[in-house]
């Protein structure tokens, strides 16, 4: 396959987003990605939610599963241990992946499949108009809450180090190049890469103006296998900081499933029809 660019990969179906949504940026940088890793549309699957950025995988050229609210990460998984030679990446926002689908993050990071998920996170429920997600932030008036949200926000690269993924990190939609780096890199990782991408949405809660003055590139010195400090970023909050927070290589799920059924292939290993005669 000759190399593809970016605008290659992008299909022709028009985006419905607001002019302005970060999920925009992402497209562009996922594309960019893509383009630099030369991945085989024939060869890749994108997984999706229920929300805004699930509407991304009919815009990219590839195979797609718009599935269910919240079961993204099961329905990835499944895919990647199907086929393990596929490329799948599974987004969703905020609230697909934090609230109804935060439960299937553990798994994912103990299981650790070569997937990564990338979270459009924009501290609202943009389809539904604009309710305040998992990670909005306390006090924020909504339709919803005109007095203000009761709930703090949950920090979710805390919530991903707590869990010990194997790669956790933080973009920004309106820093495209920063973010189809760390895509690229977290194509790269083997084993589960999540990413929290700071996607601003234009209609119901537009961050534009307040949130470049927060960010911060993570520090040069930081060392990304330290968890520990992986956690003091994570914590802070005099800053946004962007970057890969933890690394950390260890065996993914579908080389430990091989190396299972590779045993239960082997020699000396009991056969069918001797475990049938144990129940005759």
């Amino acid at each position: 396959m000759s190399k593809m660019t970016a605008v290659q990969y992008k299909t022709k179906i028009e985006p419905v987003w607001c002019p302005g949504c970060g999920d925009f940026g992402v497209l562009n940088a996922l594309c960019n990605a893509l383009s630099v890793k030369e991945v085989d549309p024939k060869n890749m699957v994108f997984v999706s939610g229920i929300g805004c950025s699930g509407r991304l995988p009919p815009y990219v050229q590839s195979y797609g599963f718009h599935t269910v609210h919240g079961r993204v990460l099961p329905i990835a998984t499944g895919i990647k241990v199907g086929n393990p030679d596929l490329t799948v990446i599974a987004v969703g926002g905020d609230g697909d992946a934090f609230a109804i689908g935060g439960g299937h993050i553990p798994h994912m990071a103990r299981r650790n499949p070569s997937i990564v998920y990338i979270v459009m996170d924009n501290g609202t429920y943009g389809l539904t108009k604009g309710q305040a997600s998992p990670t909005g932030p306390l006090g924020m008036k909504t339709g919803a809450s005109p007095y203000g949200t009761v709930e703090p926000p949950l920090n979710p690269i805390a919530m991903a180090l707590a869990y010990d993924a194997s790669f956790v990190a933080r973009g920004y939609s309106g820093k495209n190049k920063e973010l189809e780096a760390l895509i690229v890199r977290a194509m790269n990782h083997r084993g589960f890469s999540i990413i929290d991408v700071i996607s601003p949405c234009i209609t119901f809660y537009n961050t534009y103006k307040e949130l470049p003055p927060q960010l911060a590139a993570i520090p040069a010195d930081h060392d990304v296998k330290d968890r520990a400090k992986a956690f003091e970023l994570a914590l802070r909050d005099d800053k946004i900081h962007l970057g890969v927070f933890y690394e950390n290589e260890r065996p993914a799920f579908e080389d430990r499933l091989k190396e299972t059924a590779d045993k239960a292939r082997g020699a000396g290993a009991p056969k069918l029809d001797e475990i049938f005669l144990e129940f005759a």
